[in-house]
């Protein structure tokens, strides 16, 4: 026992001493440390086999790019002061329209969304069933659709929804039921 404190006391010099005296080698000691250490290190194959992609400039502007063509199916663009439909087919504006959209106390949310429900008959749930033929739905309960108050058009006269005339809707509703639609509401 004495032999141990003598060698605890002469410091790390000391205790590699006793560790050899005891039949264990300065080898075998590395060894286990460099086992124990590798348990919790990340092993340097690791960066080589995760691979990451390097900014690249080029292939920001094509993102870019990318993103700002045209959507391939029907955009109904909607420009609130203008009280206008400006519809687009493949990029390429086709129509036109006026319309009416939320008056006074009522507004039309503004922002882009797809169009995701389509009624050629539908009645609001909401207003008394107001008819509203060639419903198409892009957010919450606002919808693009036909209207009989037609000498209201291109102002404003709805609870919130985009209204058409009767013919225009159907003509948009067979548009978007062919090749889908997004809708962009705008100042």
């Amino acid at each position: 026992m004495h032999r141990y404190l003598c060698h605890f006391s002469a410091g790390i010099w000391g205790s590699v001493g006793l560790i050899q005296q005891e039949g264990f080698t300065l080898t075998r000691i590395l060894i286990a440390v460099a086992f124990v250490m590798s348990l919790f290190a990340v092993p340097t194959f690791a960066s080589e086999t995760v691979k990451l992609k390097k900014y690249d400039a080029t292939y920001a502007k094509k993102k870019r790019r990318r993103s700002k063509r045209s959507y391939a199916g029907v955009v109904a663009r909607i420009d609130l002061s203008a009280q206008r439909m400006y519809v687009y087919e493949n990029g390429r504006k086709k129509y036109t329209w006026k319309v009416s959209t939320g008056r006074n106390g009522y507004r039309t949310p503004t922002g882009s969304w797809r169009i995701h429900r389509m009624h050629k008959r539908y009645f609001s749930k909401k207003y008394h069933g107001a008819p509203m033929p060639y419903s198409m739905f892009y957010y919450r309960g606002f919808a693009i659709h036909g209207t009989n108050a037609i000498s209201r058009l291109g102002r404003p006269a709805s609870h919130g929804c985009v209204r058409l005339h009767p013919r225009n809707a159907a003509t948009l509703f067979s548009m978007v039921k062919r090749k889908g639609g997004r809708v962009v509401v705008s100042h």
